[in-house]
């Protein structure tokens, strides 16, 4: 029996998990990836630890080593870009990127897992030298070279969400360092206002300017930058960091593949697109989300792979036996000694769903209170829930200390459509090395039950 043809476009971590995955679960498949860049799987996620120096070097950040695949059956092609899907064939058409060379590759089986690329704004100046965006292998490589430069002094990093991180990486060079971003707050497009205060101050006690309410509007400078352009005035600089969001991987599946109006690819509720055989997964995709019971983004790592794994179990059913179960969501948010996790809906998607949510806060000390301060971390948590059936649909955590098995409840209960009353009730283990008589989670839960009382 002839071996069944399974290509999967990218090789990230949806990518990776479907190209192990099939290989594991079935005999009888030719499984090859397709790569556009030069360098196989790299994890965008841990740039900000190579940057930091807290890794064993930048060819390892990386899901997988092509050898990896090779092992186990698998085949691999890197500098090869897909340009075209051809469904009344069975191809892909792709361009070798080295060589300028076409051609076309059959499949039984397609998984489309090519992502997004990084926003790039469409700015007078924009392709100035050291204007850097902030994902990927040949960026961080760009952004490495640059926090050691020094020549470069000042450094502005746009956007206040995931560009925080750059904002700490650079200054922790010994840089001058300016966040832009046109919102009011750092990340307040992730967090209530309680936790955004929080890293604004710590933002500006570990000397980040913050330059909030700014709108750039362009870039100037004699072959490199030198200045941005912004509805508050000009702001000096020697480099820049964009970080203000991702676009689609999808142009090239234009025509054959339904997309939405911001390029997103439409599926249906078992990852497979309006096209025969070809399925989608990973950030280009609306996977489910269960609190919110209807798709929307979630670009993370985890849901590429929840996704990859689904489609492996069910890729050669005519009617896969169910359908994916969906995501939760999770990310973390940290800078300097602020670390956030926020997990589920937030208050305001919650009611864009149209559910009748709210959002509580608690904040409390993580160890009974004969501990002394300096032992005993300042935590804040919060819990978002529907008023009318207390179904638990999103939270957050925030401390200086480690309490993400905190969040990690959270995300397990807003899967599990547990309630306030659930997790005010739960039993957790307690030892004051470690937490209070009643954990964080049954006090957020408490409090929104109106029975917090102290402890």
């Amino acid at each position: 029996m002839e071996k069944q043809k399974v290509v999967i476009v990218g090789a990230s971590h949806g990518g990776h998990e479907a190209a192990f995955e099939i290989l594991d679960r079935y005999k009888n498949v030719d499984v090859t990836v397709l790569e556009a860049g030069d360098f196989v799987s790299f994890m965008s996620c841990g740039m900000k630890l190579f940057l930091e120096g807290k890794t064993t070097g930048m060819d390892n950040v990386r899901n997988f080593k092509p050898e990896d695949l090779t092992k186990v059956g698998g085949k691999i092609f890197n500098n090869t870009k897909a340009t075209k899907l051809n469904p009344d064939k069975k191809t892909v058409t792709v361009t070798h990127t080295e060589s300028g060379k076409n051609e076309e590759i059959k499949y039984d089986k397609l998984i489309i897992s090519s992502g997004v690329n990084p926003a790039k704004l469409p700015l007078p100046g924009i392709d100035l030298k050291n204007v850097l965006l902030m994902r990927g292998y040949d960026w961080a490589k760009k952004i490495n070279d640059a926090q050691h430069d020094d020549s470069i002094k000042n450094v502005a990093v746009i956007g206040a969400g995931n560009g925080i991180a750059a904002a700490e990486v650079f200054e922790k060079a010994g840089k001058n360092v300016t966040l832009i971003d046109a919102g009011h707050k750092p990340l307040e497009n992730y967090l209530n206002d309680d936790f955004t205060d929080v890293f604004e101050k710590e933002l500006k006690k570990n000397n980040v300017k913050l330059a909030m309410d700014t709108k750039v509007e362009g870039f100037k400078g004699n072959g490199k930058v030198e200045t941005i352009t912004t509805n508050k005035g000009d702001i000096k600089t020697d480099l820049v960091i964009i970080a203000v969001g991702i676009t689609p991987n999808t142009d090239w599946i234009k025509g054959a593949v339904d997309l939405d109006k911001r390029g997103y690819i439409k599926t249906n509720d078992y990852l497979k697109t309006n096209v025969d055989d070809v399925f989608a997964i990973g950030d280009a995709i609306f996977p489910f989300n269960i609190p919110a019971n209807t798709k929307v983004p979630i670009p993370s790592a985890i849901a590429a792979r929840h996704e990859a794994q689904y489609v492996s179990e069910h890729l050669f059913e005519e009617k896969p036996s169910r359908p994916f179960k969906g995501i939760v969501g999770a990310q973390l948010l940290e800078v300097f000694n602020a670390h956030a996790i926020t997990t589920g809906l937030s208050e305001k998607n919650a009611k864009r769903a149209g559910i009748n949510a709210k959002e509580i806060v608690l904040k409390d000390h993580l160890r009974p209170d004969y501990i002394p301060d300096s032992d005993n971390p300042e935590c804040y948590i919060s819990i978002v829930f529907n008023q009318d059936t207390h179904q638990v649909l999103g939270g957050s955590v925030l401390s200086s200390y480690d309490i993400s098995g905190e969040a990690n409840v959270l995300s397990l209960a807003i899967r599990s459509k547990l309630t306030l009353e659930d997790l005010a009730e739960a039993d957790f283990f307690f030892s004051p090395t470690y937490d209070k008589q009643w954990n964080l989670v049954n006090l957020v839960a408490q409090k929104a039950l109106n029975l917090y009382k102290i402890v």
